[in-house]
């Protein structure tokens, strides 16, 4: 899947939302390069199918809701008592919607942030001391969303922005014990979470459009970034936003013209 590799072996990572998707393909990522898998999701059988062709001895899925925080903590307690440590966290899991912010019920406001910005304290809280005792590190799936403001996303904007707000906080407060903290922030990347806008041609080309490299996303393009912040090639680096999205936040936002 990706052109280097990166020696894992040994290393236990945990991926939330791995079930289909950026988590996925990034699960699969440290599969194939040695890591001890665990998956984390609310459907069993998405997660089971994502560690389906790693080997039992190193693979674990857990089914459990991120918004839950004693559901998190159990999970993270089961892998340190699978695997005795605790390396890397992806922090991928994420839930989206759109429409102006008067256009959001309560439930729908609360779902967005319980599971994006909840859901990391939740994991991190969790696992926190198993990170410094493994000199860890944390990498958060985040968003361009999260650096800039889109029309109609202003929920789903501002839970992005709260997780890259955190991620950089937290680089400063355990940087002194060993762990870092990296944000990776994609762009419009194809996925079941972006499929409805990718239903024909025409819906898909204004995305296409702000793209300097011609294409959406694939979840494969994401898997490389993030096996390369975790590891030790990027040891000095914490509370970085490694942005991946093909050079849509190099343009000013004017459209493209032949």
């Amino acid at each position: 899947m990706t052109v280097n590799t990166y020696p894992y072996a040994g290393k236990t990572v945990l991926v939330t939302g791995a079930g289909s998707g950026i988590g996925k393909a990034i699960a699969k990522g440290f599969a194939d390069n040695g890591a001890n898998l665990v998956v984390l999701g609310r459907r069993a059988d998405a997660i089971a199918g994502t560690i389906a062709d790693v080997p039992a001895e190193r693979s674990l899925a857990i089914a459990a809701d991120l918004t839950d925080r004693s559901q998190v903590t159990d999970a993270v307690a089961r892998i340190v008592e699978r695997f005795g440590r605790l390396d890397v966290v992806v922090a991928n899991a994420a839930a989206y919607t759109s429409g102006e912010l008067t256009d959001a019920d309560d439930e729908t406001f609360r779902r967005v942030f319980a599971t994006n910005v909840d859901g990391l304290y939740y994991l991190v809280t969790a696992s926190i001391e198993h990170l410094i005792a493994s000199g860890g590190n944390v990498v958060a799936i985040s968003s361009v969303s999260g650096i800039a403001g889109d029309w109609g996303q202003s929920v789903y904007n501002s839970s992005k922005h709260a997780v890259n707000g955190m991620i950089r906080s937290l680089a400063l407060d355990y940087g002194d014990r060993g762990v870092r903290f990296n944000i990776v922030s994609p762009a419009f990347t194809l996925t079941e979470m972006t499929e409805h806008m990718t239903e024909d041609e025409e819906a898909l080309a204004p995305f296409v459009n702000r793209i300097a490299l011609g294409r959406p996303g694939r979840p494969e393009d994401v898997v490389g970034p993030v096996l390369f912040v975790a590891s030790d090639d990027a040891a000095y680096m914490t509370g970085s936003n490694v942005i991946v999205d093909g050079g849509t936040s190099a343009s000013t936002g004017q459209p493209h013209r032949d």
